[in-house]
């Protein structure tokens, strides 16, 4: 039988014991809806505002300031409409960074079809965004700043800090899409300075479908933006997934509990598969910042090759890996987040991302270059690229008379 290794955390996590064991009650005998007011509705309600405190908990919030959603991507537009909306009379101009997950970049994108201004910040070669940008880009029409904690694909943690500090000092909101980063690095809404932060349930170990949006209170932000019910203190109409939403508050205690020691022992499995790599395999670069990176989090560009021939090549051999975000994993276009960073764009299509999780051990990283290089070293005998690339090098050394090896 085939080893199977997962290597994909950042585009999904399976549902830690402890949490599809809490969840199993709300699916089965304590059914009601927490709008109702009998005996069954309250138990299910009870339930539902303890998984609220326990959400809030968790990054530092409030109970009353958790609207439960479907996950990141609709906090992601509930967050940037709910602002942008209830504050279109008093500007109309929206920022971001080029390096966003599509949740929020395309959101921003058709905000400016319907009459905003958008300016999406550029990056550098690690893929942050600089301060002093942010400062220069703020307009007395500037009504909202969304820029993520951490990126999906490089892994790279942006200054949040100093970031929404400039955004405070002007009076804008500040949202901050912390998918990637909750359970993973600390995550708390007073220290980070925001007023809108998006979690996902999938990410850390909870269900899929569910997730939360932390709206400071005081923040101007436009009630649902569904037309239903009462729900969620009218911020978010339609019967609340309270299966998903256990789900979540038990993940959420989970992840804080344990945040510490799994961030250790991550960050001592992602340095040893970096440097292994880089060791081992030529023509690689390491994108993202070689310190401000999440603990479980290592990504590659390799020369000369495909990223969808390497991650078929892997599955072959039981690995699951992925080229960058799992929502854009079927297109053929290279990241845009790479592309933003400086990446050439035959180089960015030869990118893989290995994220690492709880449950994956130093035999994994061992099994993964037992079975990486002779991949690397099949499909470069095989490409156009390398074998354009080995002609220039001999070209090269013809002129100058020096041996091919100097350039390997």
């Amino acid at each position: 039988m085939v080893r199977r290794v997962y290597f994909d955390h950042s585009a999904t996590t399976p549902v830690r014991p402890e949490v599809a064991e809490v969840m199993q009650n709300y699916l089965t005998a304590n059914f009601g809806n927490p709008t109702s007011l009998h005996y069954f509705g309250r138990q299910v309600r009870k339930a539902l505002e303890e998984a609220r405190e326990k959400v809030a908990a968790a990054i530092g919030a409030k109970p009353e300031e958790i609207v439960f959603t479907s996950g990141g991507t609709e906090s992601d537009n509930m967050a940037i409409h709910g602002v942008a909306m209830i504050n279109k009379n008093r500007g109309n101009h929206i920022i971001t960074s080029a390096v966003e997950h599509h949740a929020v970049i395309n959101t921003v994108k058709a905000l400016g079809k319907q009459g905003f201004t958008v300016t999406i910040l550029p990056v550098d070669k690690y893929g942050l965004v600089s301060v002093e940008d942010l400062a220069n880009a703020i307009t007395d029409k500037t009504i909202l700043i969304s820029i993520m904690h951490a990126n999906n694909e490089v892994g790279t943690i942006q200054p949040i800090e100093e970031l929404a500090a400039v955004a405070r000092e002007k009076g804008i909101p500040f949202h901050t899409d912390a998918v990637q980063s909750m359970g993973k690095i600390p995550v708390n809404v007073d220290k980070l300075g925001v007023d809108l932060l998006t979690i996902s349930g999938h990410k850390i170990y909870g269900p899929k479908g569910v997730g939360a949006l932390y709206i400071r209170k005081g923040t101007r932000w436009r009630q649902s933006l569904f037309h239903g019910g009462a729900q969620e203190r009218l911020r978010r109409a339609g019967t609340e997934n309270v299966p998903g939403i256990i789900g979540l508050g038990k993940a959420c205690e989970l992840a804080v509990q344990d945040l510490e020691k799994e961030s250790a022992y991550l960050t001592t499995l992602r340095d040893k598969l970096i440097k292994e790599v880089m060791d081992r395999i030529s023509n690689v670069r390491v994108t993202g910042h070689p310190t401000r990176r999440l603990p479980n989090h290592a990504s590659f560009c390799f020369e000369f090759i495909e990223g969808e021939s390497m991650l078929l090549s892997l599955d072959m051999k039981g690995i699951a890996a992925s080229s960058g975000s799992a929502c854009t994993s079927g297109s053929l276009e290279p990241s845009h987040v790479l592309l933003a960073m400086g990446i050439p764009h035959e180089l960015a299509h030869g990118s893989i991302r290995i994220t690492l999780g709880r449950d994956n051990t130093e035999a994994d990283i061992d099994y993964f270059m037992e079975i990486m290089p002779p991949i690397v070293e099949r499909l470069r005998a095989m490409s156009p690229l390398d074998q354009e690339n080995e002609f220039a090098m001999e070209s090269s050394c013809a002129a100058c008379k020096v041996s091919t090896s100097c350039h390997r």
